[in-house]
């Protein structure tokens, strides 16, 4: 969940390492660290974001055309000084950054105690950083096979890179469980953990893979695994430009993200869906396609908002496709034991593609020999090369921590999954098939008119900034949208909030409402209509305060509720894409209101690269 940045060549490292650092900020931000090297390497942490890195290292020249820098989020050791990255060894041969966690950091921090080594912090990270030492003098080897000897003696993840100050012209790197992408340039090379500190230097870039190690110079790369096995480099070309991942011109990375979501949806259906003729083709599924139309069961496993999106893709695929459909948490998937059948397909969800709960989750589903799929953001990460097919969300980069467009783009996915196996199996008719895939090609036009209604959206937000907790109720497919915008509010907000089922409500929910309670309830037109106003009429009954998400032109809940935001009308199945944005907006103004920093809330990191 860290971030990584790293940088050789003839360049000064210091401004490259900085704007990478904020570009990554997002990964974390508990505290900051660089190393720039020019003969003696200078070294400067600070707890806090990394613009109290720069203020610490103030107006101070740094000369250097190699250096590393890192953004933390705390996992072992409390955010400090001490805590931040880089860490250097004991007899300070190595300066070290490090995402990811160290399993057996106890272990073999109690051996180098026995072998008279000091620690100065709480975190694993030094411990590796004095076993590469400690091998490196104590065998008399190289760099190079010191780093890779400690790694074989690693339990955990990790994402190093590693400095030698016998041999400062060269950065070691090396991955295991979190990610790091090398930008190739003409003599020199990036190192970061995505590809957003890279673009604006170079669009060639190698993804490197587990137990892969990159020994890096200005003109030279050797690319080999940690047991010395050679590997051919494989150069790919990113997608992606400077403009995406800046703020436009939008006070925040979310607000812009809300904004993108009519493009980012069209974007993910472009040149997918047809209608003339009417056809839905997913490329990534071509291949499984027989299996995926002929599945006895299919698993969606997924955590936090992805986990949403499953949910509702739970609702998409049975209603449409008659599959049995189980939803699964990946951080609980493999803790339980889960049954797994060879003929049962496991579809993991994740923006990033490196979430360590889900490819634990997918890695057992391949060990119990069922099909795995993928539907993810980043193109070249870990999930789509470890699966047997999937589909590209094309959201683009998303920097605010809370996910919106990536929601929004993976239930388009889920969507178009959900219709083209209803068409395949025939429990679609051709006629509910167009309508569908007419309704879908509707939705970024319908989103845009949402996004006019925000003037509403910050009223009611003003009205409630204060309150301590929130009750978000819906019903079908609207369920996973209550638990998502409750999601949004407790992360960017810090109110307390719980999304129900809104038959639910009687079960125990209902004890809290009061005058002082705000209940959000989707209430749009659709099936379970009727059984939605009874609940915003007991809800009014207990003197609670209804915000409705409702239907335009609806007039009998806009009687009864105390604020309303009207969205266009659509069918259910297309009805989550639409009726979560105004709870993105409500989440979004409610915490600028109170004061929040809304791109990178308390505690959090924007990709879940340890467990």
């Amino acid at each position: 969940m860290c971030g990584i940045v790293g940088y050789i060549g003839s360049r000064q490292a210091y401004p490259i390492i900085i704007n990478g650092l904020k570009r990554l900020e997002y990964r974390g931000y508990d505290s900051a660290g660089i190393c720039i090297v020019n003969g003696e390497p200078f070294l400067a942490k600070q707890k806090g974001k990394v613009s109290d890195l720069e203020n610490f290292i103030g107006n101070r020249t740094l000369e250097g055309t190699i250096g590393i820098g890192h953004t933390r989020w705390a996992t072992h050791g409390e955010p400090n000084d001490t805590n931040a990255h880089p860490h250097i060894s004991m007899n300070e041969k190595f300066i070290i950054i490090h995402n990811g966690i160290i399993e057996n950091y106890g272990l073999l921090r109690t051996k180098l105690e026995k072998r008279g080594y000091k620690f100065y912090s709480e975190t694993d990270t030094e411990v590796l950083a004095n076993l590469i030492e400690y091998i490196y003098l104590k065998g008399n080897v190289t760099a190079e096979i010191a780093v890779r000897l400690a790694l074989t003696k690693v339990v955990g993840a990790y994402g190093i890179v590693v400095v030698n100050r016998d041999d400062p012209d060269t950065l070691i790197a090396a991955r295991k469980g979190s990610p790091l992408v090398i930008g190739v340039g003409e003599g020199e090379y990036f190192i970061a953990s995505d590809a957003t500190p890279i673009i604006e230097y170079t669009k060639s870039v190698i993804f490197l893979n587990d137990n892969d190690v990159a020994i890096l110079q200005r003109n030279q790369m050797t690319l080999k695994t940690i047991y010395n096995q050679s590997l051919e480099p494989n150069i790919q070309q990113l997608d992606l430009d400077i403009e995406s991942i800046e703020k436009g011109g939008f006070e925040h990375f979310m607000l812009k993200e809300i904004y993108e979501q009519p493009r980012s949806i069209h974007d993910t259906f472009r040149g997918r869906v047809s209608t003339n003729p009417f056809d839905i083709h997913l490329g990534g599924l071509y291949n499984v396609l027989p299996k995926l139309v002929e599945a006895k069961r299919i698993i969606l496993i997924g955590c936090g908002t992805s986990w949403h999106a499953a949910l509702v893709g739970e609702y998409l695929i049975e209603d449409l496709a008659r599959i049995p459909v189980e939803v699964e948490y990946a951080s609980e998937f493999r803790y339980r034991n889960p049954i797994i059948n060879k003929d049962d397909i496991v579809i993991a969800i994740s923006q990033s593609g490196e979430t360590a709960d889900t490819l634990a989750a997918i890695r057992l589903a391949k060990e119990a020999g069922a099909l795995v799929l993928g539907i993810c953001n980043v193109v070249g990460s870990s999930i789509p090369r470890e699966t047997d097919g999937g589909v590209y969300t094309h959201a683009g980069p998303e920097i605010g921590v809370a996910s919106t467009k990536a929601f929004t783009a993976q239930v388009t996915v889920l969507v178009m999954m959900a219709i083209l196996l209803g068409k395949k199996k025939g429990t679609l008719t051709q006629e509910k098939y167009e309508e569908l895939i007419n309704e879908l090609n509707l939705v970024p036009d319908k989103i845009e008119k949402i996004l006019l209604s925000e003037t509403i959206v910050k009223e009611i937000s003003e009205r409630f900034k204060d309150a301590r907790n929130f009750l978000y109720l819906g019903r079908g497919y609207y369920f996973p949208v209550a638990l998502e915008g409750a999601l949004k509010l407790k992360e960017i907000s810090y109110i307390h909030a719980e999304g129900y089922p809104a038959a639910e409500m009687k079960h125990g929910p209902i004890a809290l409402i009061d005058d002082t309670m705000p209940v959000v309830v989707i209430a749009t037109k659709d099936s379970s209509y009727e059984k939605i106003v009874s609940n915003v009429q007991e809800v009014k009954a207990r003197k609670g305060v209804v915000i409705a998400i409702v239907t335009e032109g609806d007039t009998t809940i806009k009687e009864m509720a105390d604020y309303t935001i009207e969205i266009p009308e659509a069918g259910e199945v297309v009805g989550s894409l639409l009726s979560v944005v105004p709870l993105q907006l409500l989440a979004y103004h409610i915490a600028v209101l109170r004061g929040c920093d809304v791109d990178q809330p308390r505690n959090l990191a924007k990709s879940v690269t340890v467990e």
